[in-house]
């Protein structure tokens, strides 16, 4: 028997006791002397911090599928069940897939995994359907030589999918990436999920880590390195470079540390042994564009004030642009007497001829959940997935046009199609601000 299916999610437990679980992990060495002894669990059940793991196992023919319910250390549980994943899948090939606009946390993310999966042998392909817009991701990418590309939903439909025997997302669940479905039809497996967002939907996964406590998934990805599925190297260039944009990822969802945890303090702490200072501030300095600044500008002029939210609409953008909408929220909540901002438009990527509604929440409330406040205002699509969802101080969304999709000429058509989108959304989301008031 192998362990079939690992999944650590917060809030969701399981239940068998520690020696059916240390049984189970060492069974899923292929020899008594196999490479990976430490797979084993101790005889104390390991020593880190208490966490809600779910295992599924493979139920015998015939029978129900085994599933019980426990709290136990999970530290070494998490990384064993994951050295397991991995070692199942020596030598294949996975492409592992980024939200559309991936962030510093996802960019950095994939690549530490890429970087782990490479000692079993198993080869990464790092891809993302929209872009990168942000002049922070943009640099990180440069400056680090980031193995990452990005592959339009059209030339991955094209795309022989066979050669890849798994696929994984780091720092989402398939809800931002346009490129799931396209997999998924291809038949190709979800072999790992790693996320520090919300759960959205139960995909089945072999290993699926997500934490919504955890601030940074390059944190989660950070603890898999201390724990020693790689060990990171000052004199390897590559390795400076990945802990150099862990850092970057882990400082930008922790709001530069401002908000960060013990964990992310002393995965920063293990990485100040490796990353390089320099580079990071390189990747750092960086200055808004021109356009970054016109969105700004629009979003100030358009913006709504209510209860403390500033609510705005910036029109169309071009799809190169998409990051400058979370750079207008983040601009917008610094605003006195303001706690929440959420700015959208209406993004169109001439290439693909597709539109969409993007829209970014940033707030500076702890009462206020950025995940069940998107989900509230905009619900689900006809498939029953959320059009958007968040994490601790920030969330964004993401819907469709659909049938009034498509670029036309005639500007009182453009105008009208806005008006529309413009003021189903402030009606969506000021039904939240002031629920006594009708609108």
């Amino acid at each position: 028997m192998s362990l079939n299916s690992t999944k650590l999610l917060n809030g969701q437990a399981s239940s068998i006791d520690t020696n059916s679980i240390r049984g189970l992990l060492e069974m899923t060495q292929s020899t008594p002397d196999a490479e990976h002894p430490e797979l084993k669990l101790d005889r104390e059940g390991g020593h880190g911090l208490s966490m809600p793991v779910t295992l599924t196992l493979p139920a015998p023919s015939g029978s129900a599928q085994l599933e019980n319910r426990c709290d136990l250390p999970t530290e070494d549980i998490r990384v064993a069940a994951l050295k397991a994943t991995l070692e199942r899948h020596r030598g294949d090939r996975q492409i592992v897939l980024l939200q559309d606009f991936p962030d510093p946390d996802a960019l950095s993310g994939a690549w530490a995994y890429q970087l782990i999966a490479k000692q079993y042998n198993i080869n990464c392909d790092l891809v993302y359907a929209g872009a990168l817009s942000h002049q922070e991701n943009i640099a990180l990418v440069k400056l680090t030589g980031l193995p990452t590309k990005k592959i339009s939903s059209a030339s991955l439909k094209e795309k022989d999918l066979a050669h890849y025997q798994g696929c994984v997302l780091i720092d989402n669940q398939g809800t931002t990436c346009q490129l799931l479905e396209i997999v998924r039809q291809a038949g190709i497996p979800i072999t790992v999920i790693i996320d520090h967002h919300s759960l959205q939907e139960d995909l089945n996964a072999e290993f699926v880590d997500i934490r919504p406590s955890t601030r940074a998934t390059a944190t989660i990805l950070t603890q898999y390195l201390q724990a020693g599925l790689l060990k990171l190297d000052s004199s390897i260039s590559e390795h400076v470079k990945c802990a150099t944009a862990l850092m970057h990822g882990l400082r930008s969802d922790t709001n530069r540390l401002m908000q960060a945890q013990e964990e992310d303090f002393l995965a920063a702490g293990y990485l100040s042994r490796f990353y390089d200072a320099q580079l990071l501030n390189a990747i750092l300095q960086v200055y808004r564009s021109k356009r970054v600044m016109e969105v700004i500008q629009r979003s100030l002029t358009n913006r709504v004030v209510q209860n403390n939210f500033s609510i705005a609409g910036v029109g169309y953008l071009r799809y190169e642009d998409r990051d400058a909408i979370p750079q207008a929220a983040d601009f917008l909540v610094t605003e006195e007497n303001v706690h929440t901002a959420v700015v959208y438009g209406i993004v169109r990527d001439e290439d693909d001829e597709v539109e969409l509604v993007i829209g970014s929440l940033r707030t500076s409330k702890l009462t206020l959940d950025p995940d069940e406040f998107i989900k509230e205002a905009f619900g689900k699509n006809s498939e029953g997935r959320f059009f958007g969802g968040g994490r601790f101080t920030a969330g964004g969304f993401e819907i469709p046009v659909g049938f009034l999709c498509g670029f036309n000429d005639n500007s009182d058509f453009s105008k009208l199609k806005w008006e529309v989108f413009d003021n189903q959304i402030k009606q969506k989301l000021l039904k939240l601000v002031n629920p006594t008031d009708s609108y």
